[in-house]
């Protein structure tokens, strides 16, 4: 039922002081309790006898509750007060929430008894619905099914797309434009261009699943919020199965760290759908929320994201350190998985405050190889985690790369500063360039007249440069240490050239 219907009651006198009066409810709640949101479940009319109220403040804690549990509108009694507080329209007004005013001669218990019975007509409605969803289901109808009977019932056309763009039932022109758009939305519904957007279930936005309406529905967001459900209550009933998938692969990896037999691995490998002859790779992979205290953990949500990332065609086990999966490779190489991931994590760029580290394996054979990949592919995410994020394969880790990822930040930030130190200052005091000329020389492989060319000055002045950068940090360059020294200094510090 929308506000609007309620406020055209004449009978309740009922007046908004801000908010969208086509904003939808479900259901009445009546609370003077300062805090409730443990007690609603969202697309509640809540109304308040406003015995909670005994400063401003007060408006503030009790809005902000209703929003976090998804209130539809909030309806004030003047019989305890005798107004309605400014303070509290003002915090409705931030909030986005309706607020309604309900007059000193109309009792709650009036307002619900007309209320309820309104209702009433839409959840029967919903009720028919939802009987011939579960008949459908009983069939053994797959998403795509349940999600053009739902659709055609509700009069609705559009698709749902995951986070990171991937159409999975229905039709749109821009899936990743709207991905991007449900990553960044403040709140949803949101109107997207042509579609109205709404969230599939209540897990986090980089692992979820978007409803994309065509048209603009935020007039009429139950059919959405109906649609979603129906959606969501199918997603729900593929993961019950996707958790022993998840454990059968969590039983194969403890089993390879633990250098359990070959038989043994053998038929776990086959368990997890990898026969023991085919290609396969390791991905380990953590998403971390700098400062979030609530919500999944960095392995727990990297797991889901990199499910949705390959078409949920794998699953990744959550372990203490990261999410693991194993990942065919019947029809890829391992180089096309990696554009895979890497195509899907730049979309799930747009998402503020989450940190998506992947790392890959080779391309791998046989149980007896899940050990060394399992390594192979931590060593990578944790290079993606030193680089800030991102995609990282097994050929960028051995290399000097890894060695400088492994050591604490501040012991190479330490190490770097001793070593070029003096010729930073040098080079700030003259206005000189033997910083630069350090890494082109290193660059050309210690070569006089290949690093003079690219620096466009004569042989000696680089033989110069070089022996002053020998005085002043006490290194000889014609060493292969101390040219390894300043080489990874300089990767380090990443100077200018």
């Amino acid at each position: 039922m929308r506000i609007s219907d309620l406020l055209a009651i004449d009978d309740l006198r009922l007046r908004l002081l801000t908010g969208d009066p086509e904003r939808e409810f479900g259901t009445v709640h009546i609370t003077d309790l300062p805090e409730p949101g443990r007690y609603l479940g969202g697309g509640e009319l809540v109304l308040t006898g406003l015995m909670w109220w005994h400063e401003p403040a007060d408006s503030a804690r009790f809005v902000a509750a209703l929003a976090e549990s998804g209130v539809a509108a909030l309806g004030a009694g003047q019989a305890w007060l005798g107004h309605v507080p400014g303070d509290l329209v003002a915090a409705c007004a931030r909030a986005g929430l309706p607020l309604l005013e309900v007059p000193v001669e109309v009792s709650f218990r009036t307002l619900a008894e007309t209320v309820v019975p309104r209702l009433a007509g839409d959840v029967r409605d919903a009720l028919g619905r939802h009987r011939r969803l579960v008949a459908a289901m009983a069939e053994g109808a797959d998403l795509r099914e349940l999600f053009a009977l739902t659709a055609a019932e509700l009069g609705v056309t559009g698709a749902v797309v995951s986070a990171s763009g991937e159409v999975i039932v229905g039709t749109v022109d821009d899936p990743v434009g709207l991905a991007k758009a449900y990553l960044t939305a403040p709140r949803l519904p949101v109107l997207a261009g042509a579609h109205t957007l709404f969230a599939v279930g209540r897990g986090h936005r980089a692992a979820g699943w978007a409803l994309a309406c065509d048209g603009d529905l935020m007039g009429r967001a139950d059919l959405g919020y109906e649609l979603a459900a129906c959606v969501g209550l199918e997603r729900g009933r593929v993961e019950e199965g996707r958790r022993v998938e998840r454990r059968l692969t969590e039983q194969l990896v403890v089993a390879a760290l633990a250098e359990a037999g070959g038989a043994e691995l053998n038929a776990r490998l086959r368990t997890c759908g990898v026969d023991t002859a085919e290609p396969y790779a390791i991905v380990d992979v953590t998403a971390s929320r700098p400062g979030a205290t609530r919500g999944p953990d960095p392995a727990t949500l990297g797991g889901r994201i990199v499910e949705e990332l390959l078409g949920r065609e794998i699953v990744a086990a959550a372990g203490a350190d990261g999410a693991v999966a194993v990942v065919p490779l019947r029809e890829s190489t391992t180089a096309e998985l990696a554009e895979r991931l890497r195509a899907g994590a730049g979309v799930l760029a747009a998402l503020p405050g989450t940190r998506l580290c992947v790392g890959l394996s080779g391309a791998l054979s046989g149980a007896a190889a899940v050990k060394g990949g399992v390594e192979e592919a931590g060593h990578a995410r944790r290079l993606a985690e030193a680089r800030g994020g991102g995609v990282v394969t097994s050929d960028e880790i051995y290399t000097h790369a890894l060695l400088l990822a492994t050591v604490p930040g501040d012991v190479r930030r330490s190490f770097a500063a001793r070593l070029l130190s003096p010729l930073l200052d040098y080079d700030r005091r003259h206005q000189s360039e033997l910083v630069r000329t350090l890494g082109v020389f290193l660059d050309c492989a210690g070569s006089w007249n290949a690093c003079a060319e690219q620096l466009h000055v004569h042989v000696n002045t680089v033989r110069y440069r070089v022996r002053r950068i020998e005085e002043l940090t006490g290194r000889n360059l014609a060493t292969m240490a101390d040219r390894v020294d300043f080489f990874l200094a300089l990767r380090d510090t990443a100077p200018p050239r």
